[in-house]
């Protein structure tokens, strides 16, 4: 067993749960608690469940997801999202959060009841703060000016979001502002972050941008996404900002993660700095900085909605051992997403999200991939999983 903390492996884990909850881990050593039902999974190990902080329910992972949303009522788009949302849980990833819906669809999705199909735990936004024809916009979520930025905060406030989602700089998906030009300066970011620290929300910024990305720090958030560094011409990631980014314990949630075997190339933004940005994300984690692993899941064919399986692999490459590349989807991810008192590990009095995979992921991150059981709050997820429930009882 990995318990998500610590970076060796406990042989022969026994882990006892009720009613959702881990309520003992010991070896086989200890006796079962009477009356217990027992589910054997000889060779498997057990790690926690994954989290993918950045995911987007509402696109599809298609080569048009905007102009397939465009044309999508909400009705539909529902039943979308929770498949998105179950193919995830499928792949082992418990908990998503989705940063960036239409409509507050995701809020929907969080709070329905599980009568209607397990589902990952959902960790919503809804629609992302950005500048008029900003990048994004056509999700609905345009405010403009001071005064503006500070309503659209009380407004998620109000609906319940458990995030705030703001779009810093321009982006690849939205003709307007592109990727290294700012959308709003450092006196609207820090409304953004006063109002939402005034209602007890963390804020996380959209950022490419070398300037928006030094914005979004000045202002105080609590994340950033992407965290590129672009400039019109490459990328530029200043001392101050990486050691601003590091004493502040800001989130960098690196953009990780690829489905293999699907054609077609990363935006040319991206591809032509892409030595840069590797380079870049290695000197991020050389620095300390707080990384965590999040897909951007559902933008384009090779961001399928269950593709942080393959995000480990990205951040061992970066120069992060397998523990940390593991501690990145599951415990420090947590955290940063505010669950991590109760998600992420394997311990006592943490939600038994757990995944079973045969292999040993510190030798071989790509281990996960090879799923023989999810169980989200105790309950059997995966076809597999419901199987060896069932046998056991």
């Amino acid at each position: 067993m990995f318990d998500g903390a610590t970076s060796t492996l406990t042989a022969n884990p026994v882990v006892v749960i009720d009613a959702g909850r881990i309520v003992a881990v010991h070896t086989a050593a200890e006796p079962i608690p009477d009356g217990a039902h027992v589910v054997e999974l000889f060779g498997a190990t057990l790690i926690p469940g994954l989290v993918d902080t950045h995911i987007h329910l509402c696109f599809d992972a298609s080569d048009d997801p905007v102009g397939h949303l465009a044309v999508m009522d909400d009705d539909t788009l529902r039943q979308h999202m929770a498949a998105a949302a179950r193919r995830a849980l499928q792949a082992g990833v418990t908990t998503v959060r989705d940063l960036g819906d239409r409509n507050y669809l995701s809020l929907e999705l969080r709070d329905r009841s599980s009568a209607s199909g397990p589902l990952p735990t959902i960790i919503a936004a809804g629609p992302p703060i950005t500048s008029p024809g900003g990048h994004c916009h056509f999700l609905g979520g345009v405010a403009d000016g001071i005064d503006g930025a500070r309503a659209a905060v009380r407004e998620r406030a109000e609906r319940g979001v458990d995030v705030i989602k703001v779009m810093a700089s321009g982006g690849n998906m939205t003709e307007g502002p592109r990727p290294h030009e700012p959308q709003y300066g450092v006196e609207i970011l820090q409304a953004i972050v006063d109002e939402a620290h005034r209602h007890g929300l963390p804020v996380t910024a959209h950022a490419h941008s070398a300037q928006s990305i030094a914005d979004a720090v000045a202002a105080g958030v609590d994340g950033i996404e992407h965290a590129t560094f672009m400039t019109a011409n490459g990328v530029d990631a200043p001392d101050h900002v990486i050691r601003a980014i590091v004493d502040r314990r800001i989130a960098i949630g690196s953009t990780v993660g690829r489905e293999p075997g699907h054609r077609g190339t990363p935006p040319p933004a991206i591809a032509s700095r892409m030595g840069d940005l590797i380079a870049n994300r290695r000197r991020l984690h050389q620095s300390g900085a707080l990384i965590i692993g999040g897909s951007d899941a559902g933008v384009a064919p090779i961001k399928p909605h269950d593709v942080l399986r393959f995000a480990p692999d990205d951040l061992v490459e970066t120069g992060m051992s397998p523990a940390e590349a593991l501690w990145a989807v599951t415990s420090r991810a947590m955290q940063v997403c505010g669950v991590g008192h109760c998600k992420g590990r394997i311990a006592v009095g943490f939600d038994a999200d757990i995944l079973a995979i045969d292999g040993d992921p510190l030798e071989n991150v790509a281990s996960i991939r090879k799923v023989r059981a999810v169980y989200a709050s105790g309950l059997p997820v995966s076809p597999s999983a419901r199987l060896a429930y069932i046998e056991a009882r």
